[in-house]
């Protein structure tokens, strides 16, 4: 799980660093699929995971406007001033929290129950998932996108055995 999420972060501080190559106007320019645009699908990647971070301990969730953080540098720094919260959640992550369970109960009503060891892996996932919307923004711009392989960037550094 941690390594998924370690992942997730390199990669999203790489398209951070691509997206200095871009005009505002690229950055804000709204594009067929996901959130509407570059910059607002790094918003919304980083909103999500810290809300469900946040969410499942109990605590209030993210309630900002894009509209606050529509350059390049706003948006690093929302991340940067989520990450310290999220990451110390994910690196005491244990078995023992699969199970957890968090309710949401919905505007009509209804009640919805998910396991956190499940929230968690959809996190994982939807940030995955944007990373393929950038990547194919990239190529419509002509721009070689982010790799976004993960073997060979030394995440498992800490494996009994790895030098």
């Amino acid at each position: 799980m941690q390594t998924f999420f370690r992942y997730n972060w390199m990669v999203r501080e790489e398209w951070y660093k691509w997206c200095e190559e871009l005009s505002e106007e690229e950055l804000l320019q709204p594009r067929v699929g996901g959130v509407g645009g570059i910059l607002k699908t790094l918003f919304h990647i980083a909103d999500v995971e810290w809300s469900w971070i946040m969410v499942m301990q109990g605590k209030p969730d993210f309630q900002e406007d894009f509209a606050h953080y529509h350059t390049l540098e706003k948006v690093r720094a929302l991340d940067a001033r989520f990450r310290p919260e999220v990451e110390a959640f994910v690196l005491a992550w244990n078995e023992g929290l699969e199970r957890n369970i968090y309710k949401d109960v919905r505007q009509d009503g209804s009640e919805v129950t998910d396991g956190w060891g499940e929230i968690m892996r959809h996190v994982i996932a939807h940030e995955i998932h944007h990373i393929g919307q950038l990547s194919l923004w990239a190529r419509e711009l002509g721009k070689a996108p982010v790799s976004a392989n993960l073997i060979g960037r030394g995440l498992l550094e800490t494996l009994p055995g790895k030098k």
